[in-house]
């Protein structure tokens, strides 16, 4: 069964970051599960974070700009052809993790036919997957344009400012009506004691679900003790648990 996790949030807030520590953690604790990543933020960041090829992304197919690597097959259906398509913007990062990356997303009302068969590859494709990580651009409503993919699990990474809190309800607002059975969670970046004790009156909010915290650091990012933080939060995520 694949287990879904989308990371959401506003720009700036160290997603892309935190998406990086997560994978770390499902590579330690689940060595032999298969994990997609997919790139759903404008910005591209997590797909350039592994020195990858962006000009290769799910819009290009739809749009018909996308070179392919070898020559496109004769005799295919159109959905045949998408799913050929999407198969060949795949990027393997190690032996059990690829990457695909979307870019723009087209609106549901759209009548063209592509629309709906990109929609339908990457549902197949999911599935073929134990973990997929979405790095996705804000909102979940954006994830939805692109695919209808059952979400277990939806964080949102908040610097630990009380705006940039404020603005995560909002997102979490926007976003629960897409999240699997409201299962949406906030975690807060770049947090020191002093700036914790000053959302205290705002994290007894209803809509604050606060999953944890990672410290901020002085100097370089420090990827081991943000996945150490995310371990720690890992049993609360309504994800799969066996290997941990």
């Amino acid at each position: 069964m694949t287990s879904t996790i989308a990371f959401i949030g506003k720009s700036g807030s160290g997603k892309t970051t935190v998406v990086r520590s997560f994978l770390k953690l499902i590579r330690k604790n689940f060595s032999k599960s298969s994990i997609l990543l997919v790139d759903n933020d404008l910005s591209l960041e997590l797909s350039q974070s592994f020195d990858i090829n962006t000009k290769n992304t799910i819009y290009g197919v739809k749009s018909g700009k996308h070179e392919y690597k070898t020559g496109i097959p004769e005799g295919m259906s159109k959905q045949e052809f998408i799913d050929w398509a999407l198969e060949d913007i795949i990027v393997s990062i190690d032996e059990n993790t690829d990457i695909i990356a979307s870019w723009l997303v087209t609106p549901k009302d759209c009548k063209c036919p592509s629309t709906k068969q990109v929609r339908d590859s990457l549902s197949k494709l999911i599935l073929r997957y134990d973990f997929v990580i979405f790095d996705c651009e804000y909102d979940l409503k954006y994830l939805n344009l692109l695919v209808e993919a059952k979400i277990d699990e939806a964080i949102i990474v908040s610097n630990c400012k009380k705006q940039d809190f404020l603005h995560a309800l909002k997102i979490a607002q926007i976003s629960k009506k897409f999240a699997h059975e409201g299962q949406l969670d906030i975690i807060l970046n770049k947090t020191t004691k002093e700036k914790l004790n000053s959302l205290n009156d705002v994290l007894n909010n209803e809509e604050a679900h606060l999953l944890g915290v990672i410290e901020e650091f002085e100097n370089d990012i420090d990827y081991e003790a943000i996945t150490r933080s995310l371990e720690n939060m890992y049993p609360r995520m309504n994800l799969e648990q066996n290997e941990m």
